[in-house]
């Protein structure tokens, strides 16, 4: 298993954030203002600059209004 943050599943993972925020019609600034976080929080995790841990991740596909699992489905770890 390749131990970065660049492999092409971290990848998809962020495509699958990006475009479920896209989708919510929400800005990075009003994702970060419901998260009480920075707008640089959001930025800095959709570019790959740094990663979510998985309570983060929940807490974002919650105020994303999408299961967990539905983002997860999206990677394919074959």
């Amino acid at each position: 298993m390749q131990k970065t943050i660049y492999s092409k599943e971290h990848k998809k993972l962020l495509e699958s954030l990006i475009q479920a925020r896209k989708d919510a019609g929400l800005t990075q600034q009003e994702l970060a203002d419901m998260l009480n976080k920075p707008q640089s929080f959001i930025a800095k995790y959709e570019i790959g600059e740094r990663r979510l841990d998985v309570i983060e991740f929940i807490h974002v596909c919650k105020k994303l209004d999408t299961l967990p699992e539905s983002i997860l489905a999206k990677i394919n770890l074959a």
